[in-house]
């Protein structure tokens, strides 16, 4: 199935004015027996909450490293439901398409939902990259079988870069630059903290 869907991903730009950007992260209860999805819905550019929704579901796949989608997205696809509007734009935690089959979580609920989505993911599943210099906003190329797949970005000095690669309807250019513009202090941007927290109970 990933191998059939990432042909119809977008990694172009095909978005429009981002005034509502969301961020989605996932916990687990119950020993991991539930899914516990959650959406922040900010506004853009000035990264004040808007709306929020969590949303709870058995947990009815295994945990594969690779089909991270197949696990989280039906509590996701729920609590994105509840909103009186999409997003604009969905910045997941994991990946979009730096993935071995090219659909990672981000490219799957991006193209399901048709949003602009990006992945902006703590840790390197596929690929490799040079460590990028110590400054914010630096990035070096993250590359697999000849292709630039995403990039590791460095969000501020001192810390561990993030790996983002293009979800759909959003270039690599693009998702960094929406990523910095969502960073403040810290080295996850805004949208994943929010939903950090709320899935994390």
């Amino acid at each position: 199935m990933q191998r059939e869907l990432c042909g119809r991903v977008a990694a172009g730009d095909r978005l429009g004015p981002v005034r509502r950007v969301a961020g989605i992260d996932v916990g687990f209860e119950a020993g991991g027996a539930v899914a516990r999805a959650a959406v922040a819905v900010l506004r853009y550019p000035e990264l004040t909450l808007l709306e929020t929704a969590i949303a709870r579901r058995p947990t009815e796949f295994p945990y594969i490293p690779g089909l991270l989608s197949f696990r989280e997205l039906p509590a996701v696809l729920d609590a994105l439901a509840q909103l009186p509007e999409p997003p604009d734009l969905l910045l997941c935690d994991g990946q979009g398409i730096a993935h071995p089959r090219r659909l990672g979580i981000a490219s799957h609920l991006g193209l399901l939902v048709d949003l602009p989505s990006i992945g902006v993911a703590k840790t390197r599943l596929h690929g490799t990259s040079r460590e990028p210099p110590d400054q914010r906003g630096a990035w070096t190329p993250l590359c697999a079988g000849g292709d630039i797949i995403g990039a590791a970005l460095r969000t501020r000095p001192g810390v561990k870069p993030l790996y983002i690669s293009s979800g759909h309807r959003v270039s690599l250019e693009t998702a960094i630059r929406y990523v910095m513009a969502c960073c403040t202090r810290y080295r996850l941007p805004e949208t994943t903290r929010h939903a950090h927290r709320l899935a994390s109970g």
